[in-house]
């Protein structure tokens, strides 16, 4: 095989493993994963998995890279094709909600999980995820700002609390969603809309949002 087939194989093998280690990670916590119960899971020999990853922290890592890229992909991306401002700012919302509601990951959210797994464990993956949250919420702040920017929402509109307002609501409906049902993400959409419509300089603007 040549050099390229290796790599081609390897970064297939690993792409297969991270697949399976997100949604596992959501159910079974981040830190119940294992390189010998992956490979079981998935046919592979235990000392092929370490050729990737030398140690359940790196496999950690390395997991939580995958779940970003599938947040960026299933909620980021279709969001940055809204208008920009209130629009915008509400599609991040819708889409994240239709993320949880498609049920891709079993456990619901694998960072709001992964953050109340670690917040009270200091190290490596703790100081992962707080970055992750960081840049997560300095996301939302910009789109806030952005919207009041345009002139769509009040000038004297808190970005940075709307930004908290709205994480609040997508963590929320999320970890009551196996208790109360779909409701809660109808209630997590409702919430936001009435919020927008309040601050927006022409509430029409959100007229033609679900």
């Amino acid at each position: 095989m040549t050099e390229d087939g290796r790599l081609i194989r390897g970064e297939r093998t690993r792409t297969a493993v991270l697949d399976r280690a997100l949604p596992l990670a959501t159910t079974a916590g981040l830190d119940g994963l294992s390189l010998g119960q992956l490979a079981e899971t998935l046919g592979i020999s235990k000392s092929g998995l370490f050729a990737h990853w030398r140690s359940k922290e790196a496999l950690q890592l390395a997991v939580i890279d995958h779940a970003r890229q599938q947040w960026t992909d299933e909620v980021i991306r279709p969001a940055m094709a809204a208008p920009r401002g209130a629009r915008r700012l509400w599609t991040v919302h819708d889409q994240r909600l239709a993320f949880y509601e498609s049920q891709l990951l079993p456990g619901g959210c694998f960072f709001a999980n992964a953050h109340f797994e670690y917040n009270a464990r200091p190290g490596v993956i703790r100081d992962r995820l707080a970055a992750e949250l960081a840049d997560w919420m300095a996301f939302l702040t910009g789109l806030t700002t952005d919207a009041i920017t345009t002139g769509e929402l009040r000038p004297q509109t808190d970005a940075a609390g709307l930004a908290y307002e709205i994480e609040s609501l997508g963590v929320c409906a999320v970890m009551q969603a196996p208790v109360f049902g779909p409701d809660t993400f109808r209630h997590a959409r409702h919430a936001l809309r009435e919020r927008l419509s309040a601050l927006a300089t022409d509430p029409t603007i959100l007229g033609d949002l679900p």
